[in-house]
């Protein structure tokens, strides 16, 4: 049977037109993940019909769900978590926990198909990946607040990715099985990240993979791709999700390659050109191929679904936010609650998930999905009113000099006029 990639051509040319759509109304406040869904779902089976997921589509969508975990992992500050910021936002997930716990129960038991506790995972989930581009916009991403909220959606990006994986998993059968599969696959984790490690020291073989990867050959990025694949691998062998291997690679690769080290600026971007230049725009376009949006549509109680789902995001993750209040005021709480309780990544893993293990029915995933495009197109742009500059309270005084991104280079503020010229007083 021939293999067609019409579908394939459609989706890539739709990754193309989004950006020069942004690029040309660069006031717009729809993160580029938010057009991408909207425009699966209407060239899917939902509108138009011109798109379908068929074999090439699935895979290079499935590589694009794995690329995009293993850049989230990648761009994780894992020093981040430490300290009395990493402290408040810890406090605050852990209140978030308790309110999804709750909300989902309340949902259980209005709804019979809804799991709790998998509804309570997603709720505490952020995505962490729209919220810095409208940080940096905000002239945000330096400071305390900025990397307060950078923390906690850190944590709300690892521990819902943990729970999903260890309450979920397909393989193990009992509660003791998944705990014993865990600690094997993070002892075997460790182990590879210390081998890769140790190996990394050797100063002739860093100094010919940095030769080769200035060649054709591009080892440091074959290779890192290939630890990426096998995590995913091995994570899918011991019964997990395949994205808990895929973001603990990029966390291994974050640790041995950026820890102690400069940046290999060349390095980052060349996986951000993979990740984002091709695979990860085909992952979201094709979760809107596949949204229900007709069955979504004739199930008036699923509907009704979404904006309570909206609210119950807004409730779980926005109100721990109060916590902040001392810290960064009034106003900057408000928006980090809101940018807290942008998610969209995650929903769309998850229910993908919980429709192929039958936890969750395909119209209450679509309602979920629905939320999440909601979130992500609403709450960032409310609190990019509320960080407006005509509207923002004074900033601290101290700020945390950070890279935004790790493909940021570390470059010292130059100062904003040149220093005076040390006159010498005239001879007499």
């Amino acid at each position: 049977m021939p293999i067609s990639f019409n579908s394939v051509l459609i989706i890539a040319g739709i990754s193309v037109f989004i950006p020069v759509v942004l690029g040309l109304l660069p006031r717009l406040p729809v993160p580029e993940a938010v057009l991408e869904v909207i425009a699966g779902i209407v060239l899917g089976p939902s509108v138009l019909n011109w798109v379908r997921i068929d074999a090439p589509v699935e895979v290079l969508s499935t590589l694009g769900l794995g690329m995009l975990l293993f850049l989230a992992g990648l761009e994780l500050d894992v020093e981040g978590l430490r300290g009395p910021l990493g402290r408040l936002a810890g406090i605050g997930f852990a209140v978030s926990a308790a309110l999804g716990l709750g909300v989902g129960f309340l949902f259980g038991a209005a709804d019979t198909a809804i799991r709790p506790v998998l509804l309570a995972i997603i709720l505490m989930s952020t995505s962490a990946g729209l919220l810095l581009p409208l940080l940096k916009d905000a002239e945000e991403a330096a400071t305390d607040f900025g990397q307060l909220i950078m923390t906690a959606a850190a944590l709300a990006e690892i521990v819902p990715i943990l729970l999903l994986s260890l309450l979920f998993s397909t393989a193990a059968k009992s509660a003791g099985d998944q705990f014993a599969s865990l600690a094997i696959f993070v002892a075997l984790l460790v182990l590879i990240g210390l081998a890769v490690s140790r190996v990394r020291r050797l100063q002739r073989l860093d100094r010919m993979l940095e030769y080769l990867s200035r060649r054709s050959a591009q080892l440091r990025v074959r290779a890192t791709l290939t630890l990426a694949l096998g995590c995913g691998v091995l994570a899918f062998q011991f019964g997990f999700a395949s994205i808990l291997g895929a973001f603990a690679a990029g966390l291994l690769v974050r640790i041995i390659e950026l820890s102690g080290r400069e940046p290999n600026r060349d390095f980052l971007l060349k996986l951000d050109g993979i990740g984002f230049g091709f695979l990860v725009p085909i992952f979201f376009i094709s979760t809107g191929v596949a949204f229900q949006l007709k069955g979504l549509l004739n199930h008036p109680a699923a509907l009704a679904e979404v904006p309570l789902f909206l609210v119950a995001l807004l409730a779980v993750r926005g109100v721990p936010a109060l916590l902040y209040v001392r810290t960064v005021g009034r106003r900057r709480a408000a928006a980090g609650g809101l940018l807290q309780a942008t998610t969209l990544t995650f929903v769309i893993v998850a229910t993908e998930i919980g429709v192929e293990t039958g936890r969750l029915t395909t119209t209450t995933s679509a309602a979920l999905v629905a939320a999440g495009l909601l979130s992500a197109a609403l709450f960032p742009a409310g609190a990019a009113r509320v960080l407006a500059p005509g509207q923002r309270e004074e900033r601290h005084d101290e700020r945390r000099v950070a890279p935004a991104t790790i493909v940021d280079a570390v470059v010292p503020e130059q100062p904003k006029h040149p220093p005076e010229p040390v006159r010498r007083p005239e001879k007499t």
